[in-house]
């Protein structure tokens, strides 16, 4: 049964099919029989669907895939617009999921609450790739970010989002769409590329990094994932870490951190899964609660220039 890496394109999206658009100019990809109805195109181990719109809620497209063509769906990647009130041109990858939302209750914005799908094991070598390309061709206005875990779909596998922000007035932009379009041909080596951008065994001496607290665009995550061999699990901002009083300080943040962290284990397994807590972001009480629950879990937590010292072990290992 054949494995495949499947990038989902939203045909309702212009930053989503601009980047299709690049993608499939890039390199000789083959029509193939329509999914679902929907068009689709094939290109060795890799597969885009393009479905017809509201892409936060198209749940189980893995599943969905398998059924319909016997094919075992390994990773989902969304090219995606990027919606902020900022308003302000940005780029940004992240994760998906919904750990903190009450179970029973519908997220206003896709996904299964209580639940986050594995996070791609490419956010962070993607992450350093298109700084590395930024640094060439940097495009006017636009900023780089890695965001926070959030939004749909449900999947089973591990899924990013890459995407182009943050009004719509930015949303057309060729140029961006064109260099997210290289980050995914390079990124999946479908260039010919021998480098390679996912997990394997051979990085299990690797720091895999979960974040915790702080605003929407990760700003330490932005910082630590540009280090050489490191990678990115679930990042919780703030509000992804609900608390009640500090005498019922109630469950979902400790929903939220027990359902990254199991994602993220299955994202990387047999990985060294350490966790930064953005102690500014927390009252007293409430960071006793997420260390004690993190010693029990098994999670080490890092300070930052103790991840760092990490980090060059590794380097200095290879």
């Amino acid at each position: 049964m054949a494995e495949v890496i499947l990038i989902a394109v939203n045909s309702d999206d212009i930053a989503s099919t601009n980047q299709a658009k690049y993608l499939l100019q890039s390199i000789s990809w083959e029509e193939q029989l329509s999914v679902e109805s929907h068009p689709c195109y094939s290109f060795q181990n890799v597969r885009m669907w393009f479905l017809p719109k509201r892409i936060l809620w198209e749940d189980h497209l893995d599943q969905r895939w398998l059924q319909a063509t016997g094919e075992t769906v390994t990773e989902v990647i969304f090219p995606s617009r990027h919606a902020a009130v900022s308003g302000k041109p940005c780029l940004p990858l992240h994760p998906i999921g919904v750990p903190h939302h009450p179970l029973g209750e519908e997220p206003p914005f896709g996904g299964r609450a209580g639940f986050a799908p594995p996070p791609n094991s490419r956010i962070a070598p993607w992450w350093r790739l298109l700084h590395k390309k930024w640094s060439k061709q940097a495009i006017p206005d636009f900023s780089l970010s890695l965001e926070v875990t959030h939004h749909g779909p449900v999947l089973d596998v591990p899924a990013l989002f890459i995407e182009v922000g943050s009004t719509e007035p930015y949303w057309p932009n060729e140029n961006a769409a064109q260099l997210l379009a290289e980050i995914i041909t390079e990124g999946l080596s479908l260039n010919g590329s021998n480098e390679s951008y996912s997990w394997s065994e051979s990085n299990e001496t690797e720091p895999v990094l979960i974040t915790l607290g702080g605003g929407h665009y990760a700003p330490k995550a932005n910082k630590l994932a540009l280090e050489p061999n490191v990678w990115i699990g679930h990042m919780l901002a703030n509000h992804s870490l609900p608390f009640g009083s500090q005498d019922e300080p109630g469950i979902l943040w400790k929903q939220s951190i027990d359902a990254a962290i199991a994602s993220t284990r299955k994202a990387y397994p047999g990985g060294r899964i350490v966790c930064n807590v953005e102690k500014k972001s927390f009252k007293g009480w409430q960071r006793q609660l997420i260390y004690q629950h993190l010693d029990n879990v098994g999670i080490e937590v890092v300070r930052t220039n103790a991840f760092l010292e990490m980090v060059k072990g590794c380097q200095a290992g290879q």
